[in-house]
């Protein structure tokens, strides 16, 4: 959530930079092709490099550097780099808000104008698992209570999780949640009376907010998140939908 308007910022310059006619991924190779970076939980920072190498066939000045998406920060990297010389390029990850395969990128920006990027490949581990994470509100007049139930259960399936809403949250919903015991071997059919011990979760609101930008919008779009005291890097969250009533 407060990522939002930090990934449509970064996308508007990263757009700007990397639309040139003439691309040079090439110039500057970092394999293999996508940089693999591994398995992170959640929540978690990690310190990334990036060893490649200009095969350009001439010297490389950078001007910038910077993440096409969320997360990454720190940038340090070489301002020149020679023909055929090695390149690092080094920054700090911040994987809250991500959940399953990633391919992020980074833009490397030449003082001349030209792009160089490298796509990575990672992997993020959420402790939590939703059954659903997206919610319709359909049509929907101010005031209007709406409440939207599903399961929730830990990664690994061994204990239940522990769930509440972020202060954030709290403004506009409120939940209620029951343990259960889940059968998850279909995720498009969740039973009760399996061997997964999980939660049933009722979200609800009594009335969505429409403020700030929200009022020039006709359609809805809310940021759930909540926090877990067993997980507290963790940033689960679920994604509410639907249209404003004129």
């Amino acid at each position: 959530m407060k990522n939002l308007s930090k990934c449509l910022c970064v996308a508007a310059i990263t757009f700007a930079a990397v639309s040139s006619v003439a691309f040079a991924d090439d110039n500057i190779r970092f394999v293999p092709e996508p940089y693999p970076i591994g398995q992170a939980d959640q929540g978690e920072v990690k310190h990334v490099v990036l060893k490649g190498a200009n095969v350009s066939g001439k010297e490389i000045n950078l001007e910038s550097v910077m993440g096409q998406g969320v997360g990454m920060s720190n940038f340090k990297f070489p301002k020149k780099i020679a023909k055929g010389a090695a390149v690092a390029i080094e920054f700090d990850m911040d994987f809250a808000g991500m959940d399953g395969q990633i391919n992020p990128v980074v833009v490397m920006v030449g003082t001349d104008g030209t792009p160089y990027t490298a796509t990575l490949d990672g992997f993020v581990k959420a402790p939590i698992f939703f059954g659903e994470k997206l919610f319709d509100a359909g049509f929907y007049a101010k005031g209007e209570k709406r409440s939207w139930t599903f399961y929730v259960w830990e990664t690994d399936k061994k204990e239940r999780p522990d769930l509440a809403l972020d202060s954030a949250a709290l403004r506009e919903f409120s939940m209620t949640s029951k343990p259960v015991m889940l059968n998850v071997d279909k995720l498009d059919q969740i039973k009760e009376g399996g061997k997964v011990p999980g939660l049933k979760v009722t979200l609800s609101t009594k009335g969505l907010l429409r403020e700030g930008l929200e009022l020039k919008q006709r359609s809805i779009r809310k940021i759930v998140g909540f926090k877990s005291k067993k997980h507290p890097k963790a940033t689960p969250e679920v994604l509410i939908v639907g249209y404003w009533k004129e």
